[in-house]
């Protein structure tokens, strides 16, 4: 599917039909485009449109490169961000006779959101570099709340990990262990697509000065970059919690352990010796001193439990449990 936008005073607005209008569509979103589509625009712009398995390399060289007079640039970014479970494919952006073309096999929210407030409001959308960067506003905006969200449950795990309440059983930290993996795995994600966006905006930075782009294109730019230097930073900050915090719940599991471990090795010391008692009195020999003691009986209970007694009274007072 190939979608456009044409500019509307300052607004983007829908083109009905982009390769009808070709010359006055300054942003042309290619979805899932089939290889008809593909070929038709290639013919139609005179720019090699990179494939989908084109798109997958991860060499610099292959996702940040000048062909002719189209500048090519992909950033892996994330999908269905509602979730941890974040769908992670690249997206090329494609800057060519003052036109954006956009290449992508997901659905980014801010592909979503952007046109509908570049489409409300007025934001400058007059060449094809000005929405590129509007759109990766849109973008870093989107990774923030994300990463504001992952923030928020890593908070929560720790105050769930660490908490004093009494009631709290074995059986929970297995429900922690799965969310300290998927928090992980989220953060990640995040951080791969954050170093991707980097970068793009440091290799789209170096465009505009060699094409000597106006004062407030660089400056936007600019300040993308240290939003996503500090994204970034937040991502590292988030990982090593989650790293500490994997480390503290596998502790308090060992821990969990141990004390399961001494109840035992408790209760084995305590009954060890009235065993033994019973063992010795349950060999029956005819010459045993004791085996026609009318008292035999109750002393030999009795020292069982006396010796059961001592030895949970001794561990009781050196603090053993």
């Amino acid at each position: 599917m190939i979608r456009g936008f044409v500019a509307d005073n300052g607004r983007l607005r829908v083109a009905e039909d982009p390769l009808q209008s070709l010359d006055r569509v300054l942003w042309l979103d290619l979805v899932n485009p089939t290889d008809a589509e593909e070929a038709t625009l290639e013919s139609r712009l005179g720019i090699d449109i990179p494939t989908r398995e084109e798109m997958k390399a991860i060499e610099v060289s292959s996702r940040l490169y000048h062909e002719g007079d189209a500048t090519f640039m992909t950033a892996t970014l994330p999908a269905r961000t509602d979730t941890d479970d974040l769908l992670m494919l690249p997206v090329t952006f494609v800057l060519f006779d003052g036109k954006l073309i956009t290449v992508r096999y997901h659905e980014p929210r801010a592909f979503k959101t952007f046109p509908q407030r570049a489409e409300q409001v007025s934001l400058g959308c007059t060449r094809g570099d000005v929405i590129l960067i509007a759109l990766l506003e849109a973008v870093v905006d989107r990774i923030a709340d994300v990463i504001e969200r992952a923030q928020i449950d890593v908070d929560s795990v720790s105050h769930d990990i660490f908490a004093t309440d009494p009631t709290r059983t074995t059986h929970d930290f297995h429900g922690v262990l799965r969310l300290i993996g998927r928090k992980g795995d989220l953060v990640s994600n995040l951080r791969d697509s954050l170093v991707s966006l980097q970068r793009l905006v440091g290799f789209f930075g170096h465009r505009t000065v060699q094409q000597s782009a106006d004062k407030d294109l660089r400056g936007r730019i600019k300040t993308v970059s240290r939003d996503l230097q500090s994204l970034t930073d937040q991502t590292a900050f988030l990982s090593q919690k989650i790293t500490f915090l994997l480390d503290a719940t596998l502790g308090l599991v060992n821990i969990e352990q141990s004390n399961i471990i001494k109840i035992f090795t408790i209760a084995a010391g305590v009954f060890l010796p009235p065993t033994l008692i019973a063992s010795v009195y349950g060999m029956n020999f005819v010459h045993m001193p004791e085996l026609r003691w009318p008292l035999g009986y109750p002393l030999a209970v009795v020292a069982m439990v006396l010796s059961m007694v001592v030895p949970y009274w001794y561990f009781k007072r050196r603090g053993w449990f």
